[in-house]
């Protein structure tokens, strides 16, 4: 009895580890890394894995894992991030409410007859969903050489850990959601305050030149006057821009009006065409506005055109955003050669969201800007 006591409170203590970790944490690969190792070490087991899953599109991806055997790690890890096994296919199925034994792994089974590489032996492994109430968000998948069953008892354990995780899980992603929420509100914020002081000052420095020209013949003070009245237009212009890049007004009536009335600010015509009924969710409509204003921006300040054509169209999976303009182009053998036209940055916000982002042009010829972004579950990357 001694040494089972000795080993429930061994366990007792890591889950006690476990447990500060989570509630710890802040960011979610680490998190989940972090607690994979703890939990391996708990059950002297070999290797683990986690799915994160995607429950209204079936995708899956592997957010972490740990001393996976070679066949399973081959390749940049390509047969744990790629294919369907049967766990992921149960748990889609909502066939897996709670730990399981599952008899083989289709992913070893898979690396053993392509010759992929050492397997350790490992050809089973126990899996659990990770649950918080009545939401899901993916499997926990614990193995070990030669180990064919796990017991009531490790099943349990498996069960305890992942519910901890799929809590945490949640209060991470409610944590991301309140940030992205308050920086927006920060943007209105400042985009208030730009309006309300800087702007009006920009306005009153316009009217202080316009009456100081009628009070003077001198032609030297004119020109400079004339000139100082031109750049406070053009700071007004450069301004309003600003305030639309931090608070879209208008993007409460949706992506394209917000990108025909930012096309006005820019004093550029959008022609816009539409397929398919916009309904999209809020992350996704903030991703591609921002691109779009960026492409619009680039429109402005490089390619000389007072028009340019933008599609937008909805598919069932994804929604894709095309801004065409036939001004001055460039090449773009290597897209990285021009960070002044964001590319870099509207490649990222595509990329964020699983989408992909394209950019053609053609010195004389124009330019081309593609983005499309698949459907996700609202609040997750």
């Amino acid at each position: 009895m001694g040494e089972v006591d000795d080993q429930r409170i061994s366990e007792l203590k890591a889950l006690k580890v476990i447990a500060e970790s989570l509630n710890q944490a802040t960011e979610l690969s680490t998190m989940l890394l972090d607690v994979l190792k703890e939990l391996l070490a708990i059950m002297k087991l070999e290797t683990g894995w986690i799915f994160l899953i995607d429950e209204e599109k079936g995708t899956y991806q592997l957010a972490a894992d740990y001393q996976l055997p070679e066949a399973l790690s081959n390749n940049k890890k390509k047969v744990m991030c790629e294919g369907s096994c049967w766990c992921v296919n149960k748990y889609n199925r909502g066939a897996l409410q709670k730990a399981t034994n599952i008899m083989e792994c289709k992913r070893l089974e898979d690396a053993v007859e392509n010759h992929w590489g050492d397997t350790k032996g490992i050809t089973h492994h126990a899996t659990v969903p990770l649950t918080a109430g009545t939401e899901k968000f993916g499997l926990l998948n614990v193995a070990s050489p030669n180990k064919t069953q796990f017991t009531d008892g490790e099943l349990a354990l498996l069960e305890s850990v992942a519910y901890q995780v799929g809590t945490a899980i949640k209060r991470i992603k409610l944590t991301e959601n309140e940030q992205r929420l308050t920086v927006i509100a920060e943007r209105n914020r400042l985009a208030r305050d730009l309006h309300d002081s800087v702007n009006q000052l920009l306005f009153s420095l316009m009217l202080t030149v316009r009456g100081t020209k009628e009070m003077t013949q001198n032609p030297e003070l004119i020109e400079m006057l004339n000139y100082m009245q031109e750049l406070s237009q053009e700071a007004m212009s450069e301004m309003r821009g600003l305030i639309w890049q931090l608070r879209p007004q208008g993007l409460e009536n949706g992506l394209v009006s917000a990108l025909l009335h930012y096309g006005k600010v820019l004093s550029i015509e959008v022609d816009a065409h539409v397929t398919g009924v916009l309904d999209i969710p809020s992350e996704m409509e903030e991703c591609l506005w921002r691109i779009g204003q960026e492409a619009l921006n680039n429109c402005k300040k490089h390619a000389n055109v007072q028009k340019v054509t933008m599609h937008v169209l909805k598919e069932k999976d994804e929604v894709t955003l095309t801004i065409v303009d036939h001004g001055d182009g460039f090449e773009c053998s290597n897209m990285e050669d021009f960070p002044s036209l964001g590319i870099a940055s509207m490649k990222e916000r595509a990329e964020i969201l699983q989408g992909t982002f394209s950019l053609t042009s053609k010195l004389g010829a124009g330019t081309t800007v593609k983005v499309t972004i698949p459907f996700v579950k609202e609040g997750m990357k």
